[in-house]
């Protein structure tokens, strides 16, 4: 399996309740099917968030506002281009696996938090993206993010395994 380092850690938080304050931590271990320890229950497919610091920077700059990353209510702060080309890929967040489901849409608590924040989030997947953890572990502030390619391989057994129905 090749592998290409698509970032780093730069901040980790967590929902302390609905609508409510993020925590801000150094490290934090992620459950396979679940979510992020002290983060509120989530949806398998967004166990964990990601967004991208370059991206944050450019919409807080838009909006002329200095807003703390965590504004935007994701788990994991990302230094590195744009997350959009994770999408459908599996990624490495430290020792988590993550297989990259979708984007994070931006939702209208966006709105009340900023006004504008919401608009400024949806071009160019600036909300961030989502994803379900396949394996467990931990991750730390300073951690990479790894891009998983499969190889010709281990591609096509993925297909085979794929058409005799054995994957979900």
């Amino acid at each position: 399996m090749t592998q290409y380092i698509v970032g780093t850690i730069e901040a980790i938080a967590v929902r302390s309740c609905k609508d409510g304050p993020m925590k801000e931590l150094s490290r934090v271990e992620a459950r396979a099917g679940g979510g992020v320890e002290g983060d509120l229950p989530a949806p398998l497919d967004r166990g964990i968030t990601l967004l991208s610091a370059e991206q944050w920077e450019q919409v807080t700059r838009e909006l002329d506002r200095d807003l703390p990353w965590h504004t935007r209510r994701a788990n994991v702060l990302v230094s590195g281009p744009g997350l959009r080309r994770l999408i459908g890929q599996e990624i490495q967040v430290g020792s988590v696996r993550v297989a990259v489901t979708g984007e994070t849409k931006p939702c209208k608590l966006m709105e009340q938090l900023c006004p504008g924040l919401r608009a400024a989030l949806t071009p160019e997947c600036r909300g961030g993206v989502l994803g379900r953890i396949m394996q467990s572990g931990t991750l730390a502030i300073g951690d990479e993010i790894v891009l998983l390619e499969q190889s010709g391989c281990e591609a096509a057994a993925g297909e085979s395994a794929g058409d005799a129905g054995l994957e979900d």
